[in-house]
């Protein structure tokens, strides 16, 4: 018992004003840490485009293969997809190539963004379109 006495030491308290400061140290650095994860996971979702990307890539598929009637335009969630071959318009015409290909533009916009995606097909000529 006497050897518990010796090693125990009393420990200087803190004053409630330098306990109050660290508390607000602590909460302060918790919230900016909480709001620049929030930042990044809400770009992450914002900059994801897979599921348009896939949508894209049905429709180039289609424009290929000659199954899509062009001009052809849709939504597709919050997206506004429209496929035209290129000069294809209203008051256009499409240019003449002579070689057997056309080219065909996809675009996609999303609402209330700045966000688009472009893409361009090249794809062989055919009257007929099921």
């Amino acid at each position: 018992m006497a050897l518990l006495k010796t090693i125990h030491k009393r420990v200087k308290a803190s004053t409630l004003m330098e306990t109050l400061v660290a508390t607000v140290l602590i909460v302060v650095i918790f919230m900016v840490t909480s709001l620049i994860l929030n930042n990044l996971f809400a770009g992450t979702v914002k900059g994801n485009t897979r599921e348009i990307e896939t949508r894209l890539d049905e429709l180039e598929y289609r424009v290929k293969n000659n199954l899509l009637k062009l001009p052809h335009s849709e939504t597709f969630g919050t997206w506004n997809i429209s496929v035209a071959a290129e000069g294809q318009g209203p008051y256009r015409e499409v240019p003449a190539t002579g070689n057997g290909y056309k080219d065909v533009i996809l675009k996609a916009k999303r609402e209330n963004s700045d966000q688009n995606i472009d893409r361009k097909v090249i794809c062989k000529e055919d009257d007929k379109t099921r």
